[in-house]
């Protein structure tokens, strides 16, 4: 066999929809073929054109995967200073209202001819699986990495019957990412556990922002003014994405922040109860629509204010410190990344939010140092996730179950295989469940999904889906 690697990335969303899924996936994909030691191709999903115009930003949508492609592609040549060499490849998906996210329609193992199929990287491995049904993907990849992106136990936990929710979401995440993966990388230890998981943050920064970090950086260094604003927070506006905490936090505190200037950026369902609970504090809190954090808008800002727990490792912290700025967030596992940089403060209490805020606002950055630059770039999280998923060995040499003595060795074989056997029939379980219309739509699936419908066929060039239901094949 070949010592090249092949690396399949599977994510569940693509631009122009900017969320985190679509962009640190696309991202990954570039970096890991940069060098061309590996062949990579991302695996992105494509929706009708219906379901496109209810995803998609600004009246955005494509005729065809090859218009979708080449916007994905024009994005990302736009912010990297090298030409990426991965393919791009389609699944198809259905967009759920009820989860507001994006599903996978059949067995999308199938992207992936057999012959090259070789590593599986399932971004958001549990949303990927939660309806699965078809290849096992332990048996079509030699090494299956699920890398988690989002805590969605403490946003169902925000919900009506939360906690019931939240009990069951834990357990089949467990289950699905158990049977289906090698091992699991979290982002952040604001995660739930896994089986087989490591917690190591493999995201990096859009190499812009880091331009802009050295561009202050220098202003700073010739005794310019780099910074003319003082505090912002971006992010999609609804209440969960802090910014509740954040106007709970002014509000309270409000009478020693006198003076203070906050401007909010986003869009989202809740953007009009937002504007309408800061226009009830006597702080200057204006709110504006969505723009991206790239936008020279943002380059004059000096503190970056982040009271969000529910992401996992949050980009736009990420992206405020490769710019050079202070953040001000909470002491949470989900920062515990950034707590290496110097101009990262975390709090504890409101009492500490008020005092590192003034303090932030009157005093300049410390310097972004080189190696913290790098910390921050895309070429150390392509190591960190390389060295995480333990891909870094050759083929031959991938980690593998450390022999014993002859005395046990009966023993130990015994054991494994009772392992694989209650491993696979789990898997059966799975995919009877799954492979069930009334079983699928009880747990929240998007009708007649078990295969692709006509239109998705047409659009992708699929053969039309067989009526007949998928053979299990178990193989160890």
């Amino acid at each position: 066999m070949s010592t090249r690697r092949h690396l399949a990335v599977f994510t569940t969303a693509s631009l122009p929809w900017m969320t985190g899924t679509a962009i640190n996936p696309l991202f990954r994909a570039a970096y890991l073929a940069k060098d061309g030691d590996r062949e990579v191709t991302l695996v992105i999903p494509w929706l009708s054109l219906r379901d496109q115009e209810l995803v998609y930003p600004n009246k955005i949508v494509f005729g065809s995967p090859l218009e979708h492609e080449a916007y994905v592609r024009r994005w990302i040549e736009e912010r990297i200073s090298f030409r990426p060499s991965f393919s791009i490849k389609f699944y198809p998906a259905k967009f759920s209202k009820e989860l507001r996210s994006i599903l996978p329609v059949g067995d999308i193992t199938e992207c992936i001819p057999d012959e090259v199929a070789d590593v599986a990287v399932l971004e958001e491995p549990e949303h990927l699986n939660w309806y699965h049904h078809g290849r096992k993907w332990k048996n079509k990849f030699r090494r299956v990495i699920g890398v988690v992106h989002t805590n969605y136990i403490a946003y169902v936990k925000r919900e009506k019957n939360g906690q019931a929710i939240a009990c069951f979401m834990k357990y089949m995440n467990t289950w699905v990412t158990r049977i289906y993966c090698h091992k699991i990388i979290r982002l952040s230890g604001a995660t739930q556990d896994l089986p087989r998981s490591v917690v190591c943050n493999v995201h990096g920064v859009n190499p812009k922002f880091l331009e802009v970090g050295k561009l202050k950086l220098k202003q700073l260094q010739n005794g310019e003014i780099a910074f003319t604003k003082g505090a912002y927070y971006i992010g999609k506006m609804v209440w969960s994405k802090g910014y509740r905490e954040l106007l709970d936090l002014l509000s309270k505190y409000q009478s020693k922040l006198v003076g203070l200037e906050v401007d909010l950026y986003g869009s989202g369902e809740d953007s009009d109860e937002v504007r309408k609970s800061a226009e009830l504090l006597s702080l200057a809190v204006k709110v504006h629509p969505g723009r991206d954090h790239a936008d020279p808008l943002f380059h004059d800002y000096k503190v970056f204010i982040n009271p969000s727990t529910t992401d996992v490792v949050c980009t736009t912290t990420a992206e405020a410190l490769a710019m050079g700025k202070i953040v001000i967030c909470a002491n949470h596992p989900s920062n515990e990344f950034f707590k290496q940089f110097p101009n990262c403060r975390t709090y504890d209490s409101g009492e500490e939010f008020v005092q590192l805020t003034l303090d932030a606002l009157a005093e300049q950055p410390a310097p972004l140092t080189d190696m913290q630059s790098h910390d921050l770039s895309w070429e150390a999280a392509t190591e960190r996730f390389m060295e995480a998923a333990e891909l870094n060995l050759p083929i031959s040499a991938e980690p593998r179950i450390h022999q014993t003595s002859k005395a046990s060795l009966p023993a130990f074989l015994r054991t494994r295989k009772l392992k694989q056997s209650l491993e696979d029939a789990s898997v059966y379980l799975h995919q009877a469940l799954s492979g069930l219309e009334v079983t699928r739509r009880a747990f929240g699936a998007v009708p007649k999904t078990l295969q692709p419908d006509e239109q998705l066929c047409n659009d992708l060039g699929l053969a039309p889906a067989k009526k007949k239901r998928l053979k299990l094949k178990l193989r160890t």
